[in-house]
């Protein structure tokens, strides 16, 4: 009689996540994110290694797991001198240099020179330099860059003048900062020192296919898109983003901006070629450019975002930019889906979130 032969289920589907198949598969794997977690000894030859060590593989009866080197070496094994398991590994090591570098980057009175660092971490500047970029996901300058446009925003805020706050950030000239003070402030210095006073600020409430709608512009373009069910709630929402700017409500001229801007909602799929005034973060700004790439109809998850901008473990900060988007649909935070393709949240609620969508890939219907 023939024998019915079950069909065999995936490795993943039948071990558990701290089971020794789980743990021998990433010693199989040389699964460097298993480091740390746990080590193996190998009875044959009195050593253990961590599990991504390079050596040649031990016969499966032979090895057993530990959960610390302290365990291994109490049942009677030695370290493996290629992988050295009691010692830092070379990620680990290249972590704690960057974060050095970091340190050294943010109290800088001026600005560090890349030889330096790379001196102190003790790698060529060239070495250094690729494991800055692929650790923190941004080059040291960049780095250095939005640190000092971090800290001349919060100066502005404390300082008894904007000279006094710009070299107090570490800009070797007032001219330096105020060639690119627009980019970084999204005003004037001393606009910005004011809490945004002086900064006019149109803005206009109306209606589209998903409720109210608000559009506010500065000089440099449409700051923010707000979506809501109350009017009132919207306006609030601008108030506290520029607390002291001055709010006036937009003329036939912005009427027609408002008028592209709804006109796009129920569009998605057309261009939005209406200039922004986009602040936010150097990452914030990563992350909200990989957004405006993502075409209309197509999502993408917050774990593949991380990946496009080059921080694969940022997923999670990849969605807290999400959330602190302001200009919605033209940044379309709302085609970013979880992993599942389930929709998570969404600033202007998970149903705005999932009829852009809907009408993005063909079959949504614009409410009456």
């Amino acid at each position: 009689m023939a024998r019915v032969l079950e069909k065999p289920q995936s490795v993943k589907a039948r071990t558990r996540p701290n089971s020794d198949e789980a743990r021998w598969a990433a010693v199989v794997a040389r699964d460097k994110s298993a480091d740390g977690r746990f080590v193996f000894s190998v009875t044959s030859t009195g050593v253990y290694c961590r599990p991504s060590c390079p050596a040649r593989h031990a016969k499966r009866e032979n090895v057993r797991f530990h959960k610390t080197c302290t365990d291994a070496e109490a049942a009677g094994f030695r370290p493996c001198k290629r992988c050295k398991p009691n010692e830092r590994s070379l990620e680990a090591e290249h972590a704690v240099k960057v974060a050095e570098a970091c340190r050294r980057i943010e109290v800088a009175e001026e600005e560090t020179k890349l030889e330096e660092l790379a001196a102190v971490a003790g790698l060529s500047p060239h070495h250094f330099h690729r494991v800055f970029t692929r650790i923190v996901g941004v080059t040291p300058k960049a780095y250095a860059i939005a640190h000092r446009q971090k800290r001349v925003r919060d100066q502005l805020k404390r300082s008894r003048s904007v000279t006094q706050a710009i070299h107090d950030s570490g800009f070797g000239s007032s001219g330096r900062f105020y060639a690119n003070s627009s980019d970084v402030l999204g005003m004037t210095p001393t606009a910005f020192r004011a809490g945004g006073k002086d900064v006019e600020m149109k803005f206009a409430i109306g209606q589209c296919s998903l409720g109210a709608i608000l559009v506010a512009a500065s000089g440099k373009g449409v700051a923010a898109i707000f979506f809501g069910d109350d009017p009132e709630r919207l306006a609030g929402e601008l108030r506290e983003g520029f607390p002291r700017a001055r709010l006036i409500g937009g003329d036939r001229n912005f009427e027609k901006l408002v008028a592209k801007v709804v006109a796009f909602v129920d569009a998605p799929r057309a261009v939005f070629d209406l200039p922004l005034d986009v602040q936010g973060t150097a990452f914030q700004h990563r992350v909200w450019k990989a957004l405006r790439a993502i075409p209309a109809g197509k999502t993408a998850t917050y774990s593949e975002i991380a990946r496009r901008i080059g921080e694969p473990k940022a997923a999670r900060a990849v969605a807290g930019a999400c959330a602190a988007n302001r200009i919605a649909v033209a940044i379309p935070c709302h085609r970013v889906v979880r992993s599942d393709g389930s929709l998570s949240g969404y600033r202007w609620g998970v149903k705005r979130k999932r009829a852009l969508l809907d009408r993005e890939a063909g079959s949504g219907k614009k409410k009456s």
